[in-house]
């Protein structure tokens, strides 16, 4: 009868037992700082947020009402998009100072805070995409200097001033699509020396002088303002005529781009005016001629006033000499005239007193 044995294998030896049991702490490092930037709600990662190695914080579709709480460093990517975000207060993402990538898109967010971005020096995507924005206040977008894509369409933005995006100097992609734009303020073109891509499409563009700058900035990019790709959202190009041939993928958006001229159903396309079709409007004030404005408008001014007091005081004098000269006339005609001497009486009244 065989007695009862340890498999054939065998127990493990005490060296090997050792073995194994080394490198326990040491394999299990790295999935545990792994598994505590992935859990939501861990200590490096942002509340109500799924982490990924990398910096990647997934905040998508959770129905937040904010920017969460918990941002730090190590977040590179921060996704944001469809949730209740309606507004963005001064410092929303001052501790995310790294952030290379923000995805705000369908939040339905209404108003931004001109210092909501500040700390975000490192930002090079940002997407603000179908949202209701209708304004943006000056300096919005100042902190971001090493901005390189910025999505602004589907939006309700009627106008924007050049002092909302301010000088981008790294800016190369800027899309406007599906806003409600006449046209573009003189100078926003300006302050994005090496902007590249500019998509236009879905916006109610007016025939007129304020269509100038836009048309120069289009005539010296004819091959930089690609269409979207097919199968590309239209978003609202269909409430407006004018711009339905845009809703077909184009090899160049420029040449799909076309304004409507004001009290007429005449459509023209952007690039088919020259620099001589703008010769009739004002042209605007170089920064030379605006400091010699600057300049002497305090300056006539004043002038204007020192004159004023001049002949005011010239005629105030005029008017007291004059009537000095009056007095003294009027005085000399009195010292002429004969001083009347003592009446005599008649012969009757003598003879009726006698």
């Amino acid at each position: 009868m065989r007695s009862p044995s340890f498999p054939s294998w065998g127990p493990p030896p005490p060296l090997q037992l050792l073995l194994l049991l080394l490198p326990w702490p040491v394999w299990t490092q790295v999935p545990a700082a792994a598994a505590s930037w992935g859990t939501p709600g861990a200590v490096d990662c942002p509340e109500a947020c799924v982490c990924a190695p990398g910096g990647q914080a997934n905040c998508s579709g959770r129905a937040l009402p904010a920017v969460p709480g918990g941002l730090n460093w190590r977040v590179r990517v921060l996704l944001l998009n469809h949730n209740r975000v309606h507004a963005l207060p001064p410092g929303a993402f001052a501790d995310a100072g790294a952030l290379l990538r923000l995805d705000l898109r369908e939040n339905g967010l209404r108003w931004v805070h001109a210092r909501a971005f500040w700390g975000l020096g490192a930002l090079e995507q940002l997407d603000l995409s179908a949202n209701q924005l209708e304004a943006l206040l000056p300096g919005t977008f100042a902190p971001l200097r090493a901005l390189r894509a910025l999505s602004l369409a589907e939006n309700r933005l009627a106008r924007l001033e050049p002092a909302a995006l301010g000088a981008l100097p790294l800016l190369r992609a800027l899309s406007l699509q599906d806003n409600d734009l006449p046209a573009l303020a003189s100078g926003l073109l300006a302050g994005l020396p090496n902007l590249n891509t500019l998509r236009l499409r879905g916006n109610p563009w007016t025939c007129g002088c304020a269509l100038r700058p836009l048309c120069a900035w289009l005539r010296g990019h004819p091959r930089h303002a690609p269409g979207e790709p097919s199968g590309a959202r239209t978003g609202r190009a269909g409430r407006y005529p004018h711009n339905r041939l845009t809703q077909r993928p184009c090899p160049a958006e420029a040449e799909t781009l076309l304004c409507v001229s004001p009290g007429r159903l005449t459509l023209s396309p952007l690039t088919a005016f020259p620099e001589a079709a703008f010769s009739h409007c004002a042209r605007p004030l170089a920064a030379r001629d605006l400091a010699v404005v600057y300049a002497l408008g305090p300056v006539s001014f004043l002038a204007s006033l020192a004159v004023c007091l001049a002949l005011g005081s010239a005629f105030t004098a005029c008017g007291a000499r004059h009537r000095r000269r009056h007095r003294a006339a009027a005085r000399r005609q009195q010292r002429r005239q004969p001083d009347p001497g003592p009446r005599t009486a008649s012969p009757a009244a003598t003879a009726s007193q006698a």
